[in-house]
């Protein structure tokens, strides 16, 4: 098959301390689900000459491509607050294909069988939650937020045991990496200070090679990755986004969204807000994503304190140092995401006042989070009652005013706001209804779903039904494990 991989895997070169070498476990009947041509476009891929019964044996891990080199990655988490060494308990990492000007993708399976990390599991994945990753990661994409794709879903052609017998699947994630917070926990626990040492340069080559060479590349890393995780989290907090399990093993050092387990977006403005039936008391909610950055990032930073500085209390006081600016920077980088959702330019005294008081104002009437900063743009949307409240029009006037300071026309931050504001995003409901339509044998919802989702910062006609929000006040996700 000419396809056009190119793989050039320097991962499963580590030692064997960082990985299992294992092939995925063949599967009964594979059948191809979905396939990500534009996707596979970008990653210099040819599937046009492949028939879909190959291409079902190719994604299922029945006929691996040349060149792959299969491992299970070893990493640990903190799951919920509780230390675990984990690894790839249900993935394997096919290798490292080169596309344009040699950037590098992870390629890997999801739900491709037991590994030594499976610990007890049966390394299988379901239909639903293979698709949900699909449609959520696409949709971020075209968000324009850092994240993980997904390239194809094949069903196995298998029952995989749940909660009931389930439809058996298998998704391909690309990623820039795989690499996690919780892979520099898993070797920092193993207290070999030679392979932290091999940890960060290989990390820092891959994702931060503009630091090779400075006088403290592993504070710099820190650093970065503080940054980046900073601006990731500001962009889910833009859009409504809840991650739903921000354990430190789904942290990527790359800066990406990954792992779309009990993910799901917010509808009516409540900071509080949860999906996941296995957050029992809210730690991954909506606002408490940030300060849960900052824990992972200090659990990250604890790894390292042995290549800071060879003094202990002058490597954590470094570290605390430089996690102590996680507040300022997160901070400043929400306020400016915010002026941006505003159509505000420049800065005023009084800019987070005004924010906050719209957020409050939101929350006590219950206004749909997305919906509202459509309205402010005057993107078509069903009109709703609620922007008629007296308090809504009087803070209305108080940011028509903001708006007009620096010499800036209203048509100059309704720009701007466009290209902050989504005027679509997956909304539970169309989410549940195109996963259903999979199972019942239809795949034209979920189809005309990922079109809508393609351009969420486009007008586009007759799409009213995909802006609704859920009328599911009680409406849980699954991790699918």
């Amino acid at each position: 098959m000419t396809i056009g991989w190119h793989f050039d895997n320097t991962y499963s070169k580590l030692s064997k301390t960082f990985k299992e070498e294992i092939k995925p476990t063949p599967v009964d009947n594979p059948k191809l689900i979905i396939l990500n041509k534009e996707l596979a476009t970008d990653l210099n891929l040819d599937f046009s000459k492949v028939d879909n019964k190959d291409l079902a044996k190719l994604f299922s891990g029945n006929l691996l491509p040349e060149g792959a080199n299969t491992i299970a990655q070893a990493y640990a988490g903190h799951q919920f607050g509780h230390f675990t060494m984990l690894g790839d308990g249900r993935a394997v990492l096919l290798g490292e294909h080169l596309a344009n000007n040699n950037k590098r993708f992870d390629i890997q399976f999801k739900g491709s069988g037991r590994t030594s990390f499976s610990r007890g599991g049966d390394g299988r994945a379901v239909l639903g939650p293979m698709l949900r990753e699909y449609i959520i990661s696409e949709a971020m994409h075209a968000l324009k937020i850092p994240t993980t794709r997904s390239l194809a879903v094949v069903s196995t052609g298998e029952k995989i045991i749940r909660e009931n017998l389930l439809p058996g699947a298998i998704l391909t994630r690309v990623a820039s990496s795989h690499i996690r917070v919780g892979t520099f926990q898993y070797i920092a626990a193993k207290q070999n200070l030679e392979d932290l040492n091999i940890l960060v340069d290989y990390t820092i080559d891959r994702h931060y090679p503009e630091i090779k060479s400075s006088n403290n590349k592993t504070l710099d890393l820190l650093n970065l990755v503080m940054e980046k995780q900073c601006q990731l989290v500001v962009n889910w907090m833009r859009v409504g986004f809840i991650h739903g399990v921000m354990n430190t093993d789904n942290m990527a050092i790359s800066g990406e969204t990954i792992d779309y387990g009990p993910c799901a977006f917010m509808d009516h403005y409540n900071p509080k807000t949860v999906f996941s039936s296995i957050d029992k008391f809210g730690r991954y909610s909506f606002s408490n994503q940030p300060p849960i950055t900052k824990w992972n990032l200090t659990r990250f930073a604890e790894c390292l304190i042995p290549l800071i500085d060879k003094d202990e209390n002058k490597a954590v006081k470094i570290a605390t140092e430089s996690i102590d600016n996680f507040q300022n920077i997160y901070e400043t980088k929400w306020l400016n995401m915010m002026r941006d959702k505003l159509g505000l330019f420049g800065e005023d005294v009084n800019d987070k006042k005004l924010i906050n008081n719209l957020l409050i104002w939101m929350e006590n009437n219950k206004a749909d989070y997305t919906n509202t900063f459509c309205h402010l743009m005057n993107t078509k949307i069903n009109h709703n009652k609620v922007y008629d409240d007296n308090n809504f029009i009087n803070w209305s006037n108080e940011w028509k005013q903001r708006m007009l300071k620096n010499n800036n026309s209203k048509e100059k931050s309704i720009d701007l706001m466009k290209m902050s504001n989504p005027t679509v995003i997956p909304r539970n409901h169309k989410v549940e209804e195109a996963l259903n339509s999979v199972n019942e044998g239809n795949l034209e919802i979920l189809n005309k779903l990922l079109s809508v989702l393609k351009k969420p910062y486009s007008s586009q006609e007759t799409i009213e039904d995909y802006q609704l929000p859920s009328t599911n006040k009680s409406y849980q996700t699954f991790c699918g494990t």
